[in-house]
């Protein structure tokens, strides 16, 4: 933790440098007190508080920068622009003029970013403590340490929780609790069948609109043996961060009761500051996997900031293949947004902590709806393959059929220039996984190549509205005026290699009657079966329109079967 003051910009560097901010020129430790933060608009007039620290987005060069700096002469402590600053030697005359201390922010973070989290640093100055490294005598953000002070003003186990009852920090002593505390601690989740009976009982809503302590008295589910709680919602004006939940053998007494709503207040600090750094941590490693991702010139800057510079490096994308069932009737509409989300970022959270132990370089971001991860590896590139794919199977094993995941990893990228393309990949293999046509839940581009060049196929006729044609079409009317099977009766002699016996069998009649159905099928698609270019463009029209595909091809629909092919393929004609 700083040893600096929270308003001070020494405290500031201390904290966000050099992951946000470099300083280039200046004595940070001269600086009086910030004010607050400030951002440049060269198109309006400018308030700025008392010796601010003044964010200059879209300010580039040093002559643009030592003119700014000259402005703010006398009313900032300090200048933050985005680097590299060139040129940035000319500055340092200018840093020494004015008195305006230089910072830069580094490449792949963002302002938005960096003006929450200064703002929130800065307005720990306004509240007292004990220390200025702590609130209220706990080491800021710290929620363990925190349940473990009010656990003792309290003289009982405590809990605090978020909004969806999800464990974030628990007291010691739980032991002295009850079964379903334990079974709280365990799952980082308070049990479903607590969180019903509480709602049924209105406990929630009258926790978020008290101000004060709310008295649960122990539910009841058959044996179990339950204590009573006493619970406090976090507040941060209107905002409702969470509560804390205390097991209680005793009643509190007033003067406990008191002590626990000046604990929530302090909770409310506290969870504020542990939420914004944990969300800028996240946010920031995000920016800098997305920047390489990009493969472009900001690439090489955020593998270095990651560790991964000069390695190496396989891209591995992970979505949710929600199970049958889970869509409703309206598709995407009908599915539970804020499940699918939370069970996204559980899994991504995972998937970081399980590459992290196998390769502690690892980066891992959720970006929209797929999570991404940079695998440095070593050696030969199919033996790195192989062993991507073994650590995600891992992986996937060990967080179970629940999530529902795929994991699709795409080709090796030896330079930054290449992870554009080893992203694509990933996507592609992820999108051969998502569609079942392998019933596999991983694999590489390189194992799934022909699939996704098929899918991308199917796209380009969807696009240019191609419709089935040629005497696949012809066959496919003649099956639906006469209710034959003459499509699948190619299909399983194409399958068979022309073996009619192996193909009869597959479809359960005798030899004879196959033999029959073939003959029809060269009258009737006017086919010739001897040509194999005409058996390869049949056999390419059947696998785009599905009906190449066995039981696990084709997407998977609410029922869990085949959904239905795209229509496709070849120009309209007879």
């Amino acid at each position: 933790m700083s040893a600096y003051p929270a308003r001070s910009l020494s405290r500031v560097l201390d904290d966000f440098g050099p992951t946000l901010l470099d300083l280039l020129y200046g004595a940070p430790e001269a600086a009086a007190e910030l004010g607050g933060v400030g951002i440049h608009d060269p198109y309006d007039e400018q308030h700025y508080p008392d010796n601010a620290l003044v964010l200059g987005v879209g300010v580039q060069g040093a002559e643009q920068v030592a003119g700014l700096l000259r402005e703010l002469a006398g009313r900032a402590a300090a200048l933050v622009v985005r680097g590299p600053v060139a040129d940035a030697r000319v500055l340092e005359p200018v840093v020494a003029e004015t008195g305006v201390a230089l910072l830069a922010l580094t490449r792949g973070a963002s302002w938005a970013q960096l003006a929450a989290m200064l703002r929130t640093l800065l307005a720990e100055g306004d509240f007292g403590g004990a220390d200025e490294q702590t609130l209220g005598g706990v080491p800021s953000g710290d929620l363990f340490a925190l349940a473990n002070a009010i656990a003792t003003l309290l003289d009982a186990p405590v809990t605090i929780e978020d909004r969806r009852s999800r464990i974030l920090a628990f007291s010691g002593r739980q032991d002295e609790a009850d079964a379903a505390r334990v079974e709280s601690i365990l799952a980082r989740q308070v049990p479903e069948r607590y969180l019903r009976i509480h709602e049924e009982h209105g406990v929630f809503a009258r926790l978020y609109r008290s101000e004060g302590p709310v008295h649960v008295p122990a539910p009841t589910f058959g044996d179990e043996v339950a204590l009573p709680r006493v619970a406090i919602a976090v507040r941060a004006g209107d905002e409702i961060l969470g509560s804390v939940w205390a097991a209680l053998r005793e009643p509190l007494t007033p003067e406990r009761e008191q002590a626990f709503r000046e604990a929530a207040g302090l909770a409310a600090l506290h969870m504020l500051r542990f939420r914004a750094g944990t969300d800028a941590e996240h946010r920031l490693r995000a920016d800098l996997v997305a920047t390489a991702l990009e493969g472009g010139a900001g690439a090489t800057e955020a593998l270095g900031r990651l560790g991964l510079r000069d390695e190496p490096i396989l891209v591995m994308a992970m979505g949710l293949d929600p199970a049958p069932g889970e869509r409703g009737a309206a598709g995407e509409e009908g599915e539970d947004h804020a499940r699918v989300t939370a069970e996204r970022q559980r899994l991504a959270s995972a998937l970081a902590l399980h590459l992290g132990a196998v390769r502690p370089r690892a980066a891992v971001a959720l970006l929209g709806e797929v999570a991404y991860a940079l695998f440095p590896v070593s050696g030969d590139p199919a033996a790195a393959r192989e062993r991507a794919v073994q650590v995600a199977a891992n992986f996937l094993r060990r967080t179970g059929d629940r999530g529902g995941a795929v994991i699709g990893i795409g080709s090796l990228a030896q330079e930054p220039a290449a992870l554009a393309r080893a992203r694509a990949n990933a996507d592609r293999a992820l999108r051969v996984l998502s569609e079942g046509r392998t019933g596999k839940q991983v694999a590489s581009i390189a194992d799934v190549y022909t699939d996704a060049l098929l899918i991308e196929m199917r796209d380009l006729a969807a696009a240019h509205r191609d419709e089935l044609s040629g005497p696949l079409a012809r066959l496919a009317a003649y099956d639906a005026r006469n209710n034959a099977h003459l499509v699948e009766t190619l299909r399983a002699w194409l399958d068979a290699f022309g073996d009619v016996v192996a193909a009869a069998a597959s479809l359960f009649v005798h030899p004879n009657t196959f033999r029959y159905r073939i003959r029809r099928v060269s009258e009737v698609g006017r086919l010739d079966l001897s040509d194999p270019s005409e058996r390869f463009a049949l056999m390419l029209q059947l696998r785009l329109t599905g009906r190449y595909d066995g039981p696990q091809g084709g997407r998977r629909g609410a029922g869990g079967g085949p959904a239905e092919a795209a229509p496709a393929l070849g120009p309209s004609s007879g």
